[in-house]
C-alpha cells in the first residue's frame, strides 16, 4: 500500500508501516526527526492527490476545534481577540475538512472531541469511530486519542494492560503526557504517537486483505 502519514515528523507511524513492507511516507511542516528521505516537508494538503491507498493524519492543529477550548471563542486568552479566535477556528476546521474529504479510499484523522461550532464547519462531518488509549496496545500511558475513520475498521486492542490505581506512583507515571511541565518542546512530547498504537495500525490497517467479514462490515 502507498501510505501517507500526515502531520508527523517523528516518523513513528511511518516506520511501523514501512517495516511491514508498505510504501510509507510522512509529511509535516518540520523536517523528519530521524532524518529519513521518505518525509515530505510542507502542507499535507499539497500531497493528497498523489495516489495514496491510505491517509493517516495525526496531531493536526486542533486547539480551536476541541470541546475543551470552546470558552476561548467568547472570552479570548490574553493577547488574542475574539475575531482572531474565530479566524483560527475557521482555519482549523478547513484543514480537518480537507483531510477528512481527501481523495483517498481509507482515511484516519486523529482529533479530540469537537464543539458544535467546529462540527458545523466540517464537510460531511461524522462522529469519531472510536477513542483509544496507549495502554490498549502495551504502552503504559494515558492519552485518549479520538480516531475519525473512513474506509477503515476500528482498531482492536493488541496487548491491553491494567491501569494502575489512581493516586499511586504508577498512575502518575502513566499520566506523564498530561503532567508534562511547560517547556519549549512540551508540544512535541505530547504529540508523539506511541509505538504500540502505530504497530496496531500497521498490522490491522496494512493487512486489509486479511480482514474478517465483521471487520469489513465495520469498514464499509
Amino acid at each position: 500500500m502507498r501510505v501517507l502519514i500526515g502531520c508527523e515528523f517523528s516518523g513513528v507511524v511511518r516506520r511501523a508501516f514501512a517495516a511491514r513492507g508498505h510504501d510509507a511516507w510522512s509529511c509535516d511542516l518540520l523536517p523528519a526527526a530521524d532524518g529519513s528521505n521518505r518525509h515530505l516537508v510542507g502542507d499535507v494538503r499539497d500531497f493528497l492527490n498523489d495516489g495514496w491507498d491510505l491517509l493517516a493524519v495525526f496531531h493536526p492543529p486542533c486547539t480551536r476545534l476541541c470541546n475543551s477550548g470552546v470558552r476561548w471563542l467568547s472570552v479570548p486568552p490574553p493577547g488574542k481577540t475574539e475575531a482572531q479566535m474565530w479566524a483560527e477556528l475557521d482555519e482549523g476546521a478547513s484543514l480537518f475538512s480537507d483531510l477528512w474529504n481527501a481523495p483517498v479510499e481509507r482515511v484516519c484523522v486523529e482529533n479530540p472531541v469537537m464543539h458544535r461550532y467546529a462540527r458545523e464547519r466540517i464537510r460531511n462531518y461524522e462522529r469519531p469511530a472510536q477513542t483509544v488509549q496507549p495502554w490498549w496496545f502495551g504502552d503504559p500511558a494515558f492519552k485518549a486519542t479520538g480516531l475519525y475513520l473512513r474506509g477503515l475498521p476500528p482498531l482492536e486492542p493488541t496487548n491491553r494492560l491494567s491501569p494502575p490505581r489512581p493516586g499511586s506512583p504508577d498512575h502518575k507515571a502513566w499520566s506523564a503526557v498530561h503532567r508534562a511541565p511547560p517547556s519549549p518542546d512540551r508540544w512535541a512530547f505530547r504529540s508523539k504517537t506511541f509505538p504500540g498504537l502505530a504497530a496496531a495500525m500497521a498490522d490491522q490497517w496494512g493487512g486489509l486483505d486479511g480482514l474478517t467479514d465483521d471487520q469489513r462490515e465495520l469498514a464499509a
